[in-house]
């Protein structure tokens, strides 16, 4: 994925306001990137021109060397659930996976897969409403998954979510991307959360929208890390230190 000379700009020619100018920024396949920064940085405006769900003002967004299309190059998880009430679990999920052409036959197993996928085996049945905020961002996670987007771009997908659901997600989500070899692109306001999850962390500021940092992230994280061990390593505390600093200026 890259960006090239990206502006975003909302309102009439005269009384336009920038919200994101001039960014650069080129991110691997398999990378995990978090952005981070104040409200109003632009962190959410830049997710949706990567999602293609709006047009940059000015340069250009490529998505493996060409213009993103909204609902096909990349799974999207948004700060709520957003799921379909009038529908089950396997229901949601179903939509997106004939969305993505896989058969109807084919459709059965691969809900299933899904669900296993983000722990929630069984679930096909139930309603929606039935489910507690964290296992709704799991199907959520799932629905995204359902066309194995090769981007998975999540905009502050477990801010509303108490502290333990938080945590499990945060593990879950860093362990998939992962084993799948998925490419991440996650907006938080939380130090703790980027350093958990990202391989490379970008400080946004606002005035307009722009990247004024990198920090790159060097922890061991693979299949099998004890996340608490990580959190209490000496070097998750020194890298935490580091981002909180340059946040905060």
């Amino acid at each position: 994925m890259e960006l090239v000379g990206v502006s975003v700009r909302y309102g009439a020619a005269g009384r336009a306001f920038t919200a994101l100018e001039e960014v650069d920024l080129r991110i691997a396949p398999g990378e995990f990137v978090v952005l981070v920064g104040p409200s109003g940085c632009g962190k959410t405006s830049l997710l949706r021109v990567v999602a293609g769900f709006e047009r940059p003002a000015a340069g250009q967004v490529l998505v493996r060397g060409a213009a993103p299309r909204p609902g096909a190059d990349a799974g999207v998880v948004f700060q709520q659930p957003r799921l379909f009430p009038w529908r089950t679990v396997g229901g949601n999920l179903a939509f997106a996976l004939a969305r993505a052409g896989v058969p109807r036959s084919a459709r059965p197993a691969r809900i299933a897969e899904l669900l296993d996928r983000v722990g929630l085996p069984g679930t096909a049945g139930r309603r929606t409403w039935e489910l507690s905020g964290g296992q709704q961002q799991r199907v959520a996670l799932a629905r995204a998954l359902a066309a194995e987007p090769a981007l998975l771009l999540m905009d502050e997908p477990f801010a509303a979510l108490d502290a333990l659901t938080r945590e499990r997600l945060q593990e879950e989500v860093r362990e998939l991307a992962g084993r799948l070899g998925t490419t991440v692109l996650f907006v938080t306001h939380s130090a703790e959360e980027a350093v958990l999850l990202g391989s490379r962390v970008l400080v946004m500021a606002a005035g307009p929208g722009r990247v004024v940092a990198e920090l790159p992230v060097d922890l061991d994280r693979g299949p099998g890390t004890d996340v608490s061990a990580v959190r209490g390593s000496a070097g998750f505390a020194e890298l935490h230190a580091r981002l909180t600093a340059l946040m905060r200026t």
